[in-house]
């Protein structure tokens, strides 16, 4: 009943904002915010919404095998994101765009840019929905708001969907007036919600220990665990130049090339203010994850100090911690819980958002309609609802492995395109860029498993950037030659 009644209050704070950002509002109130957004404030949303609960779950259990190399990966993300900020904004504020998509519309062709927005449609529903249903699994796995292992496991399948139901009616109905405007706003909550969370987990760990906060630090860089640099292996998936390679690329396709992402910081009054939000949440998603690997090394330590044996699965480490000190301080887990609903509805909040804007904008071509954008906001919520029950009835970690892999796959065709348009002035043939942003990501499948077989190497982050050449390459050798 306690965990029904914060998210109750929760809810309420968020409704509470959509009310209020949500006053005559009009279809550019929800596609772009009036193009009134402080940027300051997009800034500390834009933090909390690229946070997802997987990110809450998985960052703290990668230290045990992987130690804090991941921050490798976050070094190449600075990079990404000043790109983003003088190279890509720029051109979307110049050209005044809606939807970043319509870029690929205006340079390349009309094929390309529903190429382009499809993509981004079938990946971002195909994620979001399963970063939700991994955190309301996880929330029920943990027997929050009274339900047991025994609810997770299946047994009370019913009682899921309706979860699932409810937190989705409640993610539309606070943002199906205002959409962008109210995220701006709500999202700056949430980042402060899920940062609180993680802070006092960190603290109540740490007291745990019996330590000081100052002892933490000492300890956690003493530790084996945090070695952050791999300079010596180049075979290895996290060799630095590999990692921060590919972060500088992840950061450029799964922001600067995601209208999800991208749709917040076009609300803001002025490029200037734009680059300023974009460098400042670039800078800020550096110590943000060392906070995270962090609470990986302490867990790891109280784990070892209280004798019990590691999870197997490195995303069970906070969860477990969770239930087994839920019985002597319950308090932990509703601060975990809050985190987890904070991190769960800022990232699907903004996709749903994003999802309505592409497919009305890009698919339909109908801007100022609001009677349809209404209407495909509240299917778009009901696909994320069908879509999460699938993923629930399947019910298998490889499946869920095999989509996120999907969704890895078709970011890369969206940096062929736009390098190529970005690049280059050579025309190309439209009529073939659908088969080409479809075939790139085949054979980036058969070259992993080709190369696999042969040399026993496995592509990693570096598997986008390949993708993104091939359709590069595409593109190139089927432009039509200039008369």
């Amino acid at each position: 009943m306690t965990t029904i009644l914060i998210v109750l209050l929760y809810f309420a704070l968020l409704f509470a904002i959509s009310r209020w950002t949500g006053r005559r509002a009009t279809n550019e109130t929800f596609y772009r915010a009036n193009r009134q957004s402080p940027w300051y404030m997009v800034a500390i949303g834009m933090v909390g919404a690229s946070i997802s609960g997987i990110t809450f779950i998985s960052v703290p259990g990668m230290v045990n095998s992987i130690g804090m190399t991941y921050l490798q990966t976050c070094m190449g993300f600075i990079v990404g994101y000043v790109v983003i900020a003088f190279v890509l904004l720029p051109l979307y504020y110049r050209l005044n765009l809606t939807t970043i998509y319509s870029y690929l519309g205006q340079r390349i062709g009309h094929r390309a840019y529903k190429t382009g927005a499809s993509f981004f449609l079938l990946s971002k529903m195909t994620g979001a929905a399963v970063r939700f249903y991994v955190v309301c699994w996880i929330l029920m796995e943990c027997g929050l708001g009274g339900a047991g292992g025994e609810t997770a496991g299946g047994h009370d399948s019913w009682l899921f969907a309706v979860v699932v139901v409810a937190m989705t009616a409640l993610i539309w109905l606070y943002t199906r007036q205002g959409g962008i405007k109210t995220l701006v706003w709500t999202d700056v909550l949430q980042t402060m919600c899920l940062f609180g969370a993680l802070l006092l987990i960190i603290y109540k760990v740490v007291g745990d220990l019996g330590m000081t906060m100052g002892d933490a630090v000492v300890t956690i860089k003493n530790s084996e665990l945090s070695r952050v640099f791999v300079l010596d292996d180049w075979f290895s998936k996290q060799y630095f130049w590999k990692q921060f390679l590919s972060g500088a690329f992840i950061a450029i396709v799964m922001t600067g090339l995601d209208q999800d992402m991208m749709q917040k910081n076009l609300t803001c009054r002025s490029l200037r203010d734009a680059q300023k939000d974009m460098c400042t949440y670039g800078v800020a998603f550096l110590p943000a994850n060392l906070l995270f690997l962090s609470l990986g090394v302490l867990l790891t330590m109280w784990y070892q100090q209280q004798g019990i044996a590691l999870p197997v699965k490195g995303d069970e480490l906070l969860p477990a911690f969770i239930q087994q000190t839920s019985s002597i301080s319950p308090l932990t887990s509703y601060i975990f819980m809050l985190g987890m609903v904070a991190a769960a509805f800022s990232s699907a909040d903004s996709a749903l958002t994003a999802l309505t804007t592409s497919y009305c904008v890009d698919i339909c071509g109908r801007p100022d309609d609001e009677r349809l954008r209404r209407r495909v906001h509240i299917a778009m919520a009901g696909i994320f609802v069908v879509f999460i029950l699938i993923f629930r009835v399947l019910n298998s970690t490889s499946v869920i492995d095999a989509i996120y892999i999907l969704c890895s796959y078709t970011y890369g065709p969206l940096l062929g395109l736009f390098a190529f348009g970005l690049l280059t002035k050579r025309p190309t043939n439209d009529r073939l860029v659908p088969y080409i942003c479809v075939a790139s990501p085949i054979v980036c499948y058969l070259l992993d498993m080709i190369v696999g077989q042969l040399t026993g190497y496995r592509f990693g982050y570096e598997l986008l950037m390949l993708n993104g050449f091939l359709t590069f390459l595409g593109l190139w050798f089927s432009g039509k030659v200039n008369s």
